[in-house]
């Protein structure tokens, strides 16, 4: 019997008496489901065809991700996932609820594309190939659907601004580490150009800048300025001014020397080029909307600012208006405000349901768009026409027929105290009142780790509540987004393993609760949730049944030396710098790849090939040393992918695996 497909011989005695079992107890004749070609399975048992059937009705659905207005007219760029396609596609919507026309099909997903911006004469759009994030900028032409290449494909594209006055564009580029001796630097700049997409040859260099977490943030209304973004972590970054006719720049926030260390990120010019609109956290514990007068320097705050991050900004284009995206303890709502006071507007009557994803005011009109999601389904576009203050649906998400959305329940927020007192809060979903008696519990740790759990569709994941009975509990952790800068920074170098701990308490928690199971608790993740399943599986082996891995860190010294140069400094600043003895002998003992040993349950491990965060290396150094102390590991591996599985089929095909493994350690369903 042949267990291993495109890989080598299982490494668990666990494993193999499972599929044993399994062929003993069915008919020879028994349907199984073929993984995709692209995937390696190493451990992992046949997957049944009944269950790809059993879980059709919660994979089969697909909503609408914003992209662009036309500049011009009443029409949208939108992202969406065809009846039977892959990969998320580029399509033009000519009204509400008006029929797709698809633009793009190919086997890398589109999501990010604009129009040419006077007359929507052409689309720019960014794309990948298998995962490697190593972004390329096409120009697709309405005539023919061609797609022409603009960029060097040895350097990582952004389309950052356009100017306002002409079809020109703001691209900045860093050098991939295959392009490099060795395949690594130990430094890398950020190149700024002017590129005209219907003339790609005449690119423009404007600066080069020393580093990484650059970006041109926006274009002053006369184009003769940008404000620059200096991203150097979660908690610091800069805002920059630069002449685009000279290229000199200057730093205006924080002021060099004195300013405070802090986020500023800033927005948009106001109408007439005098005041900058930014967010920053300078004032407060959370990232409130600032407008800065660039002639005085002045910083003026909203009136009220909400006690939550400000995590988006657009300006109307009578420059009136400003429209906020507020994440509210794990909601994000739409707030309006009036860009020459600073004061908010009410909340307006009638706004449909759901967490808010994008907004974008129309270049010419009075009107909003915004992409929301809630637990009944995927992201839904809609429009808000400020004049009237009228919603309307501009797409409607696919969902499979058979799928009670009704039954689809959202997450409440539940809170613990922590090892020192402080309180850390998760999202649960709890299953139906049919299944009684304690559940068995999934903990999903998001990835960032400067990222946050946020209500919404659960995808997939309803299965696991709908027919397994399965509680999911989302934990916002220390380091998490959302919670204000100071809960940030808890986990950052040294305090790495408080996070952790974050984890013990959660399982205490767990135990008080009369219908969860202490007993039945997997814990997952991916990217860093990923290294936090596998850190919970090394600090509390006995109190889990099982952990997966996704795509996560096994071993900051290696991830930090082996990720993407571009991206390195930036995760430096988060998790320590592995050059320094001290620093690089505390994260090596930390590693979860230092204690694969204390990895007694069954782990599954999920990664692509192709991941430019997070390398292969990560994975697959885990698979073996846990193997190799005797605990069952399964192994799924895409080559076509890369920090996460975007195309369906292979998205699929983890599920079935992740359900079967649930089945397996918890001992839930058939």
């Amino acid at each position: 019997m042949n267990l291993a497909i495109r890989g080598s011989a299982l490494g668990s005695a666990f494993v193999l008496i499972t599929a044993l079992l399994t062929a003993c107890a069915a008919p020879s004749a028994r349907p199984t489901l073929a993984p995709p070609p692209a995937l390696l399975l190493q451990g992992l048992p046949q997957v049944p065809a009944s269950l790809a059937t059993e879980v059709e009705r919660y994979s089969d659905f697909a909503g609408h991700g914003w992209v662009d207005w036309h500049p011009t007219r009443r029409e949208m760029l939108v992202s969406h996932r065809p009846v039977g396609g892959n990969t998320v596609q580029l399509y033009r919507l000519a009204g509400p609820l008006a029929e797709p026309e698809a633009l793009t099909d190919g086997l890398d997903p589109v999501s990010r594309a604009w129009y040419e911006p006077r007359e929507g004469r052409y689309v720019v759009l960014t794309r990948g190939t298998g995962g490697n994030e190593a972004y390329q900028l096409y120009r697709l032409d309405w005539a023919d659907r061609r797609q022409t290449l603009l960029t060097d494909p040895d350097q990582r594209h952004s389309l950052d601004a356009w100017l306002h006055r002409s079809s020109l564009c703001l691209v900045s580029s860093v050098p991939l580490d295959r392009t490099a001796q060795n395949g690594r630097r130990n430094a890398v700049n950020t190149s700024l150009w002017m590129l005209d997409p219907a003339l790609p040859a005449q690119r423009r260099s404007l600066a080069e800048l020393p580093g990484t977490g650059w970006r041109a943030a926006a274009v002053s209304p006369d184009d003769r300025q940008v404000a620059l973004l200096r991203y150097r972590s979660a908690g610091e970054s800069e805002v920059w001014l630069m002449d685009l006719a000279t290229g000199q720049r200057r730093q205006l926030l924080p002021a060099p020397g004195v300013g405070p260390v802090a986020s500023h990120l800033p927005a948009r010019f106001s109408a007439d080029g005098r005041t900058l609109y930014l967010t920053s956290d300078r004032a407060s514990e959370f990232r409130e909307l600032m407008a800065l007068d660039l002639a005085s320097g002045a910083l003026q705050r909203l009136d009220t600012p909400p006690p939550w991050d400000v995590e988006a900004v657009d300006l109307s284009a009578d420059g009136s208006l400003l429209a906020l995206q507020v994440n509210a303890d794990g909601r994000e709502q739409l707030q309006l405000v009036d860009s020459r006071t600073l004061s908010a507007r009410p909340a307006l009557p009638g706004m449909p349901p759901g967490s808010l994803g994008r907004l974008q005011f129309h270049p010419q009109r009075h009107e909003l768009a915004l992409s929301l999601s809630n637990a009944q389904g995927p992201s839904q576009l809609y429009s808000l026409d400020l004049s009237s203050g009228r919603f309307e649906p501009w797409t409607r998400a696919r969902l499979h027929p058979a799928l009670d959305r009704a039954a689809l329940t959202e997450q409440q927020i539940v809170r613990w105290t922590s090892f020192d007192g402080r309180s850390i809060s998760g999202l649960l979903n709890r299953p139906p009142a049919r299944f009684t008696g304690r559940r068995p519990v999934l903990i999903n740790i998001h990835g960032g780790p400067e990222s946050q759990a946020k209500v919404g569709f659960a995808g997939r994941n309803n299965h696991l509540l709908q027919t397994l009975g399965v509680a999911i509990l989302q934990p916002n952790v220390r380091g998490s987004s959302g919670y204000g800068k100071t809960f940030l920074a808890l986990d950052n170098g040294r305090l790495r393993e408080d996070s952790v701990k974050d984890i013990g308490a959660l399982l205490d928690w767990i135990a008080t609760q009369p219908d969860l199971d202490p007993s039945r608790v997997v814990v997952a993740g991916g990217s860093y949730g990923g290294y936090m399943s596998l850190a919970v599986a090394t600090t509390y082996p006995e109190r889990i049944a099982g952990s997966i891995d996704v795509v996560g860190i096994s071993n900051f010294v290696s991830f930090l030396e082996n990720t993407e140069s571009y991206r390195r400094d930036l995760r430096r600043a988060e998790y320590g710098d592995e050059r320094d003895p001290a620093m690089r002998e505390f994260l090596q003992r930390i590693s979860p790849l230092t204690q694969a040993s204390r990895i007694s349950r069954p782990l599954l491990v999920v990664q692509g090939l192709n991941d430019p965060r997070v390398p292969v290396t990560e994975a697959e150094q885990i698979v073996a040393q846990v193997r190799a102390s005797g605990t069952p590991v399964w192994y799924l591996r895409a080559d076509n992918e890369g920090h996460g599985f975007a195309r369906k089929e292979n998205a699929d095909y983890q599920f079935y695996a992740t359900v079967l493994f649930l089945r397996q350690v918890l001992g839930v369903g058939p």
